[in-house]
């Protein structure tokens, strides 16, 4: 094998055991639901979505959205308040 082929070979072992770690490291998703204020209304969003689930004119529709979906899923809802601060953690484990 040439030396060529063999530094080549090296490398890709190392990009290889990076990228596995990285993989592994990563916290698994969570079905924590987020009640946070949205537009005009507010909005029901999963921890770590950009996209929101729901959206709703007041808070409690969107709360009582988020404790359904929560509830199926064994995760948490937390309610943030206007300026984005969270109000309350509802556990549903």
């Amino acid at each position: 094998m040439s030396k060529a082929k063999s530094i080549l070979r090296s490398l890709l072992e190392i990009v290889k055991a990076i990228f596995e770690s990285s993989r592994k490291s990563s916290r698994p998703r969570t079905w924590h639901q987020h009640v946070v204020p949205y537009k005009d209304g507010w909005a029901v969003r999963r921890e770590g979505n950009k996209r929101i689930t729901s959206k709703h004119r007041k808070q409690v529709t969107a709360i009582r959205k988020a404790k359904s979906i929560a509830r199926k899923r064994k995760a948490d809802v937390i309610i943030h308040r206007e300026d984005g601060t969270i109000r309350d953690r509802i556990s549903f484990d």
